[in-house]
């Protein structure tokens, strides 16, 4: 056996007993060392870098670590094999995926202001913003020699006097405490629970009066968010977001199927979101806010239908397979306790229901937000992440599918591609005469660059094209400073020297980043194309088109539509909404309408199964160029002379 070390930029370390021919990528895994693998550790991305500090490793070769890096230590995690002791650096941007907790000021009233207006766009549509959460203030005899009933029938009694309900259910979690905090304030306390018609489920009871609570959480493929709110006002009390912590598997829903079919996978990946992501917010939150978990009475999750599958620990290798057949669209019943989540044990946990394999509950719940379904204008809603999920329809008809875009426009499949966290590049502009960079960067004054995220992948590929530095192939056909070749000749445009970057890495875009991104843009075209074609539609019938998803603090419009990836309309006709999955799901945690209205917006959804459509590969394939290969549809997006 082999002792093996994980030692980490601000001192800390894990070990762990190895044997000779153990991967070093899976060790780290089992050791819940959190280094980013998009790929999920086949070599193809190049992400999950760490340092040798001591002892070798036998390393398989790759083109993604430069000579130069080599010989100072720098190996891929996934391509080592251990023959002895060892220690590696991991470095901060390898695990700042799941590291990087970040719990929003709601002191600026930005967050509170976007929730409000959706309560007041919801409850204009005619959904009821109200719910049957209650609490109840009880004054009771303390018992005596003399009265002797115990406390369950005590309270019981004083809850059907004070609520004119018939019946009283005690959950299990409630009767644990019911007997310390009756005497906290000898028999005077606040009753909280759920009245549904005659009968009332006690859920907490407190010497003071407390804010009944509910979460929203969105599961992204790539990031989680959550907001913790009052359930009588709607009041937003805290927000926090962080990595998924499963992204070590797998950057893509694919992978991550892979992954849960293996032996103890299906426990490993809901470990991954339960123990190491949800927990961690959870607990943020309530501390944020200054509540105990017991308060929390509700939840909703808004996720994909695979991240769905892996929170409950169920089996999704069927979600990938034809006919691709998910286990469920809708579960209900299912408790907090059931998973193991830091709330009240007994508190629902709401899904918004599925309606696709590749179309889950994330969508369901940004359709309700979004509203489309209140419109008499043909509207498309544009979900971007780690995949792109997209609904059409008014008030008369919806209709959805998903492609395959993959992980590029959250910055997987990109060799400087990285999330919107400290250091990415959000926004660009290029010099046409210079070909000199502008660049816009995530975090504090002074922040050196680290990659690259969704947002400044689109703007950089949309100026390259637009000063000429690339052809409508993604090729390379102007000489620069910033224009660089390798020994085949594949060409690169340098947006920060090693010098000039927070990692003393060269930060660049390939030809061979290039070519992914255009196949992840031309996905979302030729899914957009497809679907209207579907319907003898164009895209001149769109009024409204809302983008939402993770790429950073919003994409440019201009820019996407001059490289081919949305529709070549008028700009104002185009909306940036946010993160409407968690929008949707907060609704939906507040209101027994909203959720109601959510079921009933994914029953009445029509499903297109992308892959099975005799057109859409040939629509793709015409897309795969910068605008397209018809340049009819981008009569706005023409290369500047």
């Amino acid at each position: 056996m082999y002792e093996v070390i994980f030692q980490f930029e601000d001192g800390q370390q894990v070990k762990i007993s190895a044997q000779a021919g153990d991967n070093l990528l899976e060790l780290a895994r089992s050791a819940n060392v959190a280094i980013d693998a998009p790929c999920s550790g086949n070599g193809s991305c190049g992400k999950c870098r760490v340092k040798l500090v001591s002892g070798e490793v036998n390393a398989m070769p790759t083109s993604h670590i430069s000579p130069e890096d080599l010989a100072d230590g720098w190996r891929l995690s996934c391509g080592c094999t251990i023959c002895g002791d060892v220690t590696v650096l991991v470095p901060d941007i390898a695990s700042a995926y799941q590291s990087r907790m970040k719990t929003a000021d709601l002191s600026s009233g930005e967050e509170v202001a976007i929730f409000e207006k959706l309560m007041a766009d919801v409850t204009a549509a005619g959904v009821d913003f109200s719910n049957d959460f209650t609490t109840v203030e009880l004054h009771m005899a303390a018992p005596s020699l003399d009265d002797t009933m115990p406390d369950n029938e005590r309270i019981t009694w004083a809850l059907e006097d004070a609520l004119g309900v018939e019946h009283v259910e005690i959950p299990f979690d409630c009767m644990l405490h019911l007997a310390h905090r009756l005497r906290e304030d000898n028999f005077h306390v606040f009753a909280s629970g759920l009245r549904k018609g005659d009968t009332f489920r006690l859920m907490d009871v407190r010497a003071k009066e407390e804010p009944m609570c509910a979460v929203a959480i969105d599961i992204g493929t790539t990031t989680v968010s959550a907001v913790l709110m009052d359930l009588k006002t709607g009041k937003l009390l805290a927000k926090a977001s962080s990595g998924n912590g499963q992204i070590r598997y797998g950057a893509d829903v694919i992978n991550r199927i892979i992954e849960q079919g293996k032996p103890g996978g299906r426990a490993k990946l809901q470990k991954a979101i339960v123990d190491e992501t949800l927990n961690p917010i959870l607990k943020a939150l309530c501390r944020s806010a200054g509540v105990a978990k017991e308060r929390i009475l509700r939840m909703c999750v808004a996720s994909n239908t695979t991240m769905n599958h892996l929170l409950l620990g169920v089996e999704a290798d069927w979600v990938r397979m034809e006919p691709y057949i998910p286990s469920f669209f809708r579960w209900q019943g299912l408790k907090a306790a059931d998973l193991r989540l830091h709330a009240h044990g007994d508190a629902d946990v709401v899904l918004a229901p599925n309606i696709g394999s590749y179309v889950g509950g994330d969508i369901t719940a940004g359709a309700l937000a979004s509203l489309l379904w209140d419109k008499d204008e043909f509207t498309l809603f544009i979900d971007l992440g780690t995949n792109g999920e997209l609904v059409f329809g008014n008030r008369d008809f919806m209709m959805s599918c998903a492609c395959s875009a993959g992980p590029a426009f959250e910055g997987g499949d990109i060799s400087c591609g990285m999330r919107a966290t400290d250091g990415a590049i959000e926004a660009i502009t290029i010099d046409k005469d210079t070909m000199e960079p502008t660049l816009s960067i995530v975090g504090e004054p002074g922040q050196k660059v680290v990659g690259l995220c969704g947002s400044g992948i689109i703007d950089l590929i949309s100026e390259l094209y637009r000063c000429g530095i690339i052809s409508a192939k993604g090729q390379f056909v102007r000489e620069g400073k910033r224009v660089r070749r390798d020994e085949h000749g594949t060409g690169r445009y340098v947006l920060a020297f090693e010098d000039e970057s927070a990692t003393g890495r060269e930060v660049s875009l390939n030809e061979v980043d290039i070519d992914s991104f255009i196949r992840a843009k031309g996905a979302i075209f030729s899914a957009i194309d497809t679907m209207l074609s579907s319907l003898d539609m164009d895209v001149s019938v769109l009024e409204h088109v809302l983008v939402a998803g993770g790429i950073g603090s919003g994409i440019n419009m201009k820019n996407a539509v001059n490289i081919g990836m949305l529709p070549d309309i008028p700009l104002e006709k185009f909306s940036y909404i946010g993160n409407s999955s968690l929008a949707g799901a907060y609704a939906m945690a507040l209101s027994t309408h909203a959720e109601e209205k959510t079921y009933e917006l994914a029953a009445n959804m029509t499903y297109l199964e992308l892959s099975t459509n005799p057109g859409y590969m040939d629509n793709f394939v015409a897309a795969c160029f910068i605008p397209h290969t018809n340049g009819s549809l981008f009569p706005s997006s023409r290369q500047e002379v």
